[in-house]
């Protein structure tokens, strides 16, 4: 069995000691991930075109803060699905499909914002921290280190979020 995987993969062009299917359910895992990521990156951005009231310039520069940080945070995500050999889904049809986090209707006020955000923050925190039995199963320290540092950024910036809704 090992001999026929070891052919496999070598047939394949990719032999980084992780079977193909292991690549697969990780790049699958990735795949939900980049959709988060970028349902939550489209999000932010628009929340920073259409903050407005008392809070404005604080909310308008956070917001734009946090949607520079996912827009490199994307390219990251993709590029290690396509290091496992596998496509990244890369249009709003796959990514509507795959994302835990859903669209915000019409533009809502300030801290109507803030409580998506964190929210969607979250679900994307939940997502990559999905991902860590598979890539534990498959000796995937880059993918569990970009996981790592994913989560990082996204409960950093739930917490920071929901701290404006405290009293």
């Amino acid at each position: 069995m090992a001999k026929k995987a070891a052919a496999t993969e070598k047939a394949s062009g990719i032999d980084i000691g992780i079977s193909t299917e292991q690549r697969q359910a990780i790049a699958k895992g990735l795949s939900h991930l980049l959709a988060d990521s970028y349902t939550l990156y489209l999000m932010t951005h628009n929340f920073h075109w259409n903050v407005k009231g008392p809070m404005f310039n604080t909310l308008h520069l956070m917001f734009m803060q946090q949607y520079t940080e996912q827009w490199t945070a994307l390219d990251a995500i993709a590029e290690r699905i396509r290091a496992l050999g596998v496509a990244a889904p890369g249009t709003y049809k796959e990514f509507v499909k795959l994302a835990s986090i859903k669209e915000v209707d019409g533009v809502p006020k300030a801290l109507d914002m803030v409580r998506h955000l964190v929210a969607a923050q979250e679900a994307t925190a939940r997502t990559a921290r999905g991902l860590f039995a598979l890539t534990d199963a498959a000796n995937d320290q880059p993918t569990a280190d970009l996981l790592t540092q994913r989560m990082d950024v996204h409960e950093k910036t739930a917490w920071m979020l929901r701290s404006l809704l405290e009293d």
